[in-house]
């Protein structure tokens, strides 16, 4: 299998240790590391002992006129990721660019037209859709094993500060770009990408960030015929003991990205009641509340594919055959412009001040 050369341009917290980290790992039988780029003097040395052989830039633009790269990788400030990446593409790349996938759905979709126009593949770093706890609640869904699915939830909550640029609107930071594209990608993945989902409700907050971006984000997801989906981020819950619920009328399954629990009923096993119009009474004759003891069954287990390992492993091989055989990406590009759409939405619906400039 011959291997591709790879450019890496930012060595933050995702360039170096999650496109990094599998660059590094035996999970990596696609890539040769053949540049680094960053601004820093120092990462761009330690780039020299993590990949040994790469040469490494201080600017990305160092990188026009080489005919040795066959993907280059995005993990620039969130806020630079649109002009990065159409400079790249224009400049005939092939781009695997982070999350967020740009600020605005015009942007997205100008990167899209951008690729075509250049013969050229576009990726987004859209990583949870290949963990098994949105593949597993996925799969129980649609094959009906928790009957009709009313309504899910997505927690990514917690009770913690931020105080770095992520915090920053003028960074294009915040809960919503930041972590959001991880649960509403989940979101409108239940929804199969419905071209009729809407927001139906947004709020965005700044609770205890330092910065004045959001840290607290509630989005409500709906589309004809399918379930309601309940989007949460929050830096101020204290006791967020889940990820995602799926609700259902034979079941409800809760899990983390690691574990999950499930309880539900099996077909036959509870009757149906017959109708009773008038008070339920007991045998001397006393009016009764309304309740049974339904025979559930519970189940527990682990996960053993999760997003950052698993499923950055899943957009790299992906990747890889998109441009070795031309194979389509699991996750579009069209699919992340429908996620930051939403992101969008809520901004605009929840317009905060901005503090720093």
């Amino acid at each position: 299998m011959k291997k591709l050369n790879l450019a890496i341009i930012g060595q933050g917290r995702s360039g170096k240790d999650i496109h990094g980290g599998y660059c590094r790992s035996d999970k990596n039988v696609y890539y040769n590391v053949r540049y680094v780029v960053d601004r820093d003097e120092i990462m761009r040395e330690k780039a020299k002992e993590l990949y040994p052989g790469c040469e490494t830039f201080a600017d990305y633009r160092e990188l026009f006129g080489k005919t040795d790269i066959d993907l280059v990788t995005n993990a620039t400030y969130s806020n630079e990721h649109y002009a990065v990446a159409k400079d790249l593409l224009s400049h005939g790349f092939n781009v695997l660019t982070e999350k967020p996938f740009a600020k605005t759905y015009y942007e997205c979709m100008d990167l899209i037209e951008t690729a075509k126009k250049n013969g050229v593949l576009l990726a987004v770093f859209h990583n949870t859709q290949h963990a098994d706890f949105f593949t597993d609640a996925y799969k129980k869904m649609k094959d009906g094993f928790l009957g009709k699915v009313e309504q899910i939830n997505l927690r990514y909550n917690g009770f913690a500060r931020r105080w770095d640029w992520q915090t920053l609107q003028k960074k294009t930071g915040g809960s919503a770009y930041n972590t959001g594209p991880h649960p509403i990608a989940m979101a409108l993945g239940f929804l199969d990408f419905d071209k009729n989902a809407r927001v139906a409700f947004s709020r965005l907050s700044t609770d205890l960030t330092s910065g004045d971006a959001e840290d607290y984000v509630k989005i409500i997801l709906t589309a004809p015929g399918k379930p309601v989906i309940d989007i949460e981020i929050s830096a101020i819950d204290a006791f967020s003991g889940y990820n995602l619920k799926v609700m259902g009328s034979k079941g409800t399954l809760q899990s983390t990205p690691y574990a999950y629990k499930l309880k539900y009923i099996a077909d036959g096993e509870n009757p149906e009641k017959k109708l009773v119009e008038e008070t339920l009474r007991d045998e001397n004759h006393m009016p009764i509340y309304c309740s049974e003891k339904l025979t559930f069954h519970e189940e527990e287990g682990k996960y053993e594919n999760d997003a950052f390992r698993y499923g950055t492993a899943k957009i790299y091989e992906d990747v890889y055959y998109a441009i070795t055989e031309n194979r389509p990406l699991f996750i579009t590009t069209e699919q992340a412009a429908e996620v930051i759409r939403v992101i969008e939405t809520a901004h605009a619906e929840n317009p905060l001040p901005v503090k720093f400039l």
